[in-house]
């Protein structure tokens, strides 16, 4: 697996373009990844809604749940699917916006340097082992372009929220992710 020659795009994974966007702060370089969970209706997978989430088209009426999140402007740099497609919403040079309010290690608005990773997945429900296969070898191919990310720079959303978010949840198994990295 690889990244386009700019470094902006994962070689392979479908393009799906998001507006929710920006430039990274000039002195900011990637030195995280935040891995996330994310299931549109909440426990159900596949279809379009975490495409249309990203790109702002989510239609309120067409779940209950959609009627609480639809205006909300969000985005990740990539989707990793139940059955290990990947999905990139924003290059890697620019600013997705999916950490929200978050510290790590001391060091806030975690958005301006890392890049988000949702896994198609809740909380409690395990994942799938071809999503954590796609995971180690994007993530590989991350810190060969950004050798300032760590093991210890690779987290959960719910590590740099605490209190404000749980994903990947308990059911992600982060020792199975340490030994494909191994």
């Amino acid at each position: 697996m690889e990244l386009t020659e700019d470094g902006d795009w994962l070689e392979g994974a479908r393009r799906v373009l998001s507006p929710n966007c920006d430039e990274r702060p000039a002195s900011c370089g990637v030195s995280l990844i935040v891995v996330h969970g994310i299931s549109l209706p909440p426990g159900e997978y596949g279809g379009h809604w975490i495409d249309d989430f990203f790109t702002n088209q989510l239609d309120s009426a067409a779940h209950p749940y959609f009627a609480e999140i639809a205006e909300l402007c969000v985005s990740s740099h990539l989707l990793i699917r139940r059955d290990g497609e990947l999905v990139q919403y924003v290059p890697f040079s620019r600013r997705a916006w999916h950490a929200g309010k978050s510290c790590h290690q001391a060091r806030e608005a975690c958005n301006d340097y890392s890049i988000g990773i949702e896994l198609e997945g809740e909380d409690e429900t395990p994942y799938e082992p071809g999503q954590y296969a796609q995971l180690a070898e994007v993530i590989r191919a991350l810190r060969a372009h950004y050798p300032d990310i760590s093991a210890q720079d690779i987290v959960g959303h719910a590590d740099i929220a605490p209190g404000r978010k749980t994903d990947p949840g308990p059911a992600f198994d982060w020792a199975q992710l340490r030994t494909l990295l191994a």
